[in-house]
């Protein structure tokens, strides 16, 4: 069994990664550390690149953690990325960031966090950075 983390480079996500590094620990679990994107944008901040994916490596490496970087483009948003990835990996939790929105923003824009907490058929943490 492992523990999922979604991670994007905000506070929000790492608060997510250093809380599933922890419960990785305390689970005796591997850790698969998520970042994707849609694909369907020259230009995603949220997707890792290479500067980014060398200081998670780097921040990861000096924990005792055994993990995985998956970073996927299949059209699905993340919340769908997510979802599917603990369903084909079996993981025994969802590690996710959240941050603040207002009712409006929640309205007009849906919520990641919302659906992966509604949909998921694991446990899913939701960390405060």
């Amino acid at each position: 069994m492992s523990i999922l983390v979604g991670y994007i480079n905000t506070a929000e996500g790492l608060a997510a990664l250093d809380r599933a590094v922890e419960e990785s620990t305390l689970r005796k679990t591997s850790l698969v550390v998520i970042n994707t994107s849609r694909g369907d944008a020259l230009v995603d901040e949220r997707y890792l690149q290479a500067d980014d994916i060398q200081w998670l490596r780097t921040k990861m490496d000096d924990t005792d953690t055994d993990y995985e970087l998956v970073q996927a483009v299949r059209g699905q948003d993340a919340a769908e990325e997510i979802l599917t990835v603990a369903e084909e990996r079996g993981v025994e939790l969802i590690v996710i960031g959240l941050r603040r929105r207002t009712p409006v923003g929640k309205l007009i824009m849906g919520s990641t966090a919302q659906r992966i907490l509604l949909q998921a058929h694991c446990p899913v943490l939701a960390v405060k950075s």
